[in-house]
């Protein structure tokens, strides 16, 4: 077989490996894959079965995606951003958010040209980078007074980058990015012509009052910020597999080219859910104040432990190695002693992540989540 250098350092999840060992158990704490048992909006569930039906959607056209979920997107993105986003030229519909990512990657990037990422990140996004031919540069985030928080400084080192790719609140640490953290991605962003390329999956998904800001309204980033969403996370629309890319006229136009070519259409059915979804009423508000319920559990359950409370989103992390334990070892440890199945952070970033492993809260009850100190105890013993 021939080598291909794309993959010599691409990692695996391991949230499958993990998830194929707990096997089907109910009495294995889920937590280790972003699933959700917060329903989706009534309205998506009823506009997918209509759709389904009547046969609504059952085409491959148009390729970037059907207008009423464009013009939909447009005046959600429209709230956030303060901007005005043309349905047709701007905006175009993805297999899901992160299936957004490569076609955007090759859009903006050469091969070998570097992309900014933190340690620890999302692995889709990280390995993603790798698959593009483009060379990962990562920015570590830092644990203080218990939360994370982006190494700004060594952010404005940063001298040469072809993008920026980041979340806020982001996977899996679940920091959330403030204004001086978005001035310095400014900063750098000018100095050096990068995109910020912006995973928004889980803009609004922020806990304790934590700043919630979009970096399109900090100055100097509306220019030049591409957009993922996805009716993934805050929508809890997982299997609908709906995204979007939004940004400026003239990438967009490569970015559409990208998307078209990779997947030609996304889901019709699909794409009617997430309309009335974006249209009607979200729910957002109600599993955002679940979710903070949960991670505060978690966080309760586990104090004295090395875990680092997040700041939104779904998971949090706790530290292995303070632990005295490699974190593939404290995953095994988890799911054998202690009924936890949760993944070592192992391909999401290097050397930040791989100490860590995460704890996801999405799937799991407040009522089952008070379990985890004795199973933790267990585990350790």
């Amino acid at each position: 077989m021939r080598n291909n250098s794309r993959f010599a350092q691409v990692l695996s999840f391991d949230i499958d490996r993990v998830a194929a060992a707990a096997g089907s158990d109910p009495d294995v704490l889920r937590m280790e894959n972003l699933d959700t048992d917060v329903p989706p909006p009534p309205a998506a569930v009823e506009a997918t079965v209509q759709a389904l039906t009547t046969g609504q959607g059952n085409s491959w056209l148009p390729f970037s995606g059907l207008p009423v979920l464009r013009e939909a997107i447009a005046a959600d993105l429209r709230l956030r951003t303060g901007l005005d986003f043309d349905p047709v030229r701007q905006i175009v519909v993805t297999s899901g958010g992160t299936s957004a990512v490569m076609p955007v990657l090759l859009a903006t990037t050469e091969p070998g040209e570097r992309v900014v990422l933190t340690d620890p990140t999302y692995a889709g996004l990280f390995q993603r980078v790798r698959l593009a031919g483009a060379q990962p540069s990562l920015v570590p985030l830092r644990v203080r007074d218990g939360l994370w928080r982006l190494d700004r400084d060594a952010l404005l080192r940063v001298s040469d980058a072809a993008a920026l790719l980041l979340m806020s609140p982001s996977m899996p640490s679940g920091v959330v990015l403030d204004q001086e953290d978005w001035a310095a991605v400014a900063q750098v962003c000018e100095r050096t012509g990068a995109y910020l390329i912006y995973d928004a999956a889980m803009e609004r998904i922020v806990f304790d009052g934590h700043p919630r800001i979009n970096p399109c309204r900090v100055d100097g980033l509306a220019e030049r910020t591409i957009v993922i969403g996805s009716m993934s996370k805050e929508y809890r629309m997982i299997g609908w597999r709906i995204g979007w890319v939004a940004g400026p006229p003239d990438i967009m136009a490569r970015v559409i080219v990208a998307v078209t070519y990779n997947t030609t259409v996304s889901s019709g059915f699909a794409q009617l859910g997430a309309a009335a979804a974006l249209g009607g009423p979200s729910g957002v508000q109600e599993a955002v104040a679940e979710y903070q319920l949960r991670h505060h559990t978690v966080i309760r359950e586990l104090d004295g432990l090395p875990v680092v409370r997040a700041a939104g989103g779904w998971s949090c992390l706790v530290d292995a190695e303070a632990l005295g334990l490699g974190a593939p070892e404290l995953s095994a440890r988890l799911l054998a002693r202690g009924r936890i199945a949760a993944t070592p952070m192992t391909a999401w970033g290097e050397a930040v992540a791989g100490r860590y492993v995460r704890l996801v809260y999405s799937n799991e009850p407040v009522k089952r989540l008070t379990e985890l100190r004795d199973r933790f105890t267990a585990a350790l013993a």
